[in-house]
């Protein structure tokens, strides 16, 4: 049985890798850069670009299952996946997918519905490695986070409980058909979340609430435009009820419950 990982570089993708190569199982992994691809020795690591299927046509050969995501979880990523990867899997002789859903299904999903493959949707909820993109480098040189909205409460999840759920439905039975909806065990607001940083990292780490008109400045600077702005303010303002419900799925699916935030943290203490 061989797996491809696509996206095998990136926040979940690595962690897919590690747990399927810790089962020993034959993993394929695709990357932009190969050569920058930091993965556990073994891996067959390929080049190949999800905006340009045929580009995958050579690492499809031989593999049973796959893993794919449809947009990247770099700053500033360009990645669409194209939906014609889903045909050509199909045509490789591929049984099994998975698929990491962004914040809405797309075309890629779509294709999948109607293949003849087994497929199984992830939907995550906020990643808890979003911490060390929007927080760590202000917690490093002040100990401080700066954020507006700070009671909007999120459920966020481990990124390596995501890797947890995409690998067993790749390598088990009884998961076709299925959008898992996945969270982390709690429902934190900014504030108990900077709380709980402080008190895993021994730091004093202040929460400084930012007013609506401070945060949106701030993201001008980052550089976003007016339509991220705005859809940032509405999911602090009135974020939707299932990025803060608290979902059992993970433990369902894999037979261990989902880590904590300061769980997640104790694992990357040297980062922030």
């Amino acid at each position: 049985m061989t797996i491809l990982v696509t996206g095998a570089a990136g926040t979940v993708g690595r962690h897919i890798v590690k747990q399927l190569v810790q089962q020993g199982k034959e993993v394929r992994a695709i990357s932009r850069n190969p050569q920058q691809a930091k993965l556990p020795a073994g891996v067959q690591v390929l080049a190949g670009d999800l905006n340009e299927p045929d580009s995958l046509v050579p690492a499809l050969q031989g593999v049973t299952a796959l893993h794919v995501i449809t947009s990247s979880d770099e700053a500033y990523g360009t990645l669409q996946t194209d939906p014609r990867i889903i045909e050509l899997a199909e045509q490789a002789g591929v049984k099994r997918v998975t698929v990491l859903v962004g914040f809405e299904e797309g075309p890629v999903e779509a294709a999948l519905r109607a293949s003849g493959m087994e497929w199984t949707l992830l939907k995550p909820g906020e990643f808890m490695a979003n911490i060390l993109v929007d927080w760590r480098k202000s917690i490093r040189t002040e100990e401080v986070v700066r954020e507006p909205f700070g009671h909007a409460l999120s459920a966020r999840i481990h990124e390596a409980d995501i890797a947890r759920v995409a690998v067993t439905a790749l390598v088990e039975e009884g998961h076709h058909g299925q959008e898992y909806f996945l969270t982390g065990p709690e429902a934190l607001s900014r504030r108990e979340a900077v709380r709980i940083i402080s008190e895993v990292t021994g730091k004093n780490i202040r929460f400084e609430e930012l007013t609506e008109e401070q945060a949106r400045d701030q993201w001008r600077v980052q550089g976003y435009d007016e339509e991220s702005i705005e859809f940032f303010v509405q999911m602090g303002k009135n974020p939707p009820e299932i990025g803060y419900t608290v979902l059992p799925t993970v433990e369902q699916v894999t037979g261990r419950p989902a880590a904590t935030l300061a769980d997640w943290v104790s694992d990357h203490k040297e980062e922030l």
